[in-house]
């Protein structure tokens, strides 16, 4: 697996703005991915020094359009913590 199959995206929001300031990073994640393979990946993609990763499966919901229902996919959200004085750029 590449490590850029890992990391579908950077997740940028008003919520996830405000934790780039104490160093947190939001990152939407391949299901199976492991911490060791996320940390791995932002390291190496980005170029920083990781120091903790946490991570999330949300659940995915159920979703109607006119009559028909249908079903948005779980989907797993890592937060990615760099060591002191690291930053990854968002352009």
């Amino acid at each position: 697996m590449m490590y850029s199959d890992i990391i579908n995206t950077l997740i940028h929001t008003e919520k996830s703005t405000i934790q780039e300031e104490s160093g947190k990073f939001l990152f939407w994640v391949k299901n199976t991915a492991t911490k060791h393979q996320i940390k791995k990946a932002v390291e190496i993609i980005y170029k920083v020094n990781v120091s903790k990763v946490n991570t999330h499966v949300l659940p995915g919901k159920a979703k109607r359009v006119r009559q028909q229902l249908g079903y948005v996919p779980d989907w797993k959200k890592a937060i990615v913590t760099l060591k002191e004085g690291q930053k990854i750029e968002i352009k």
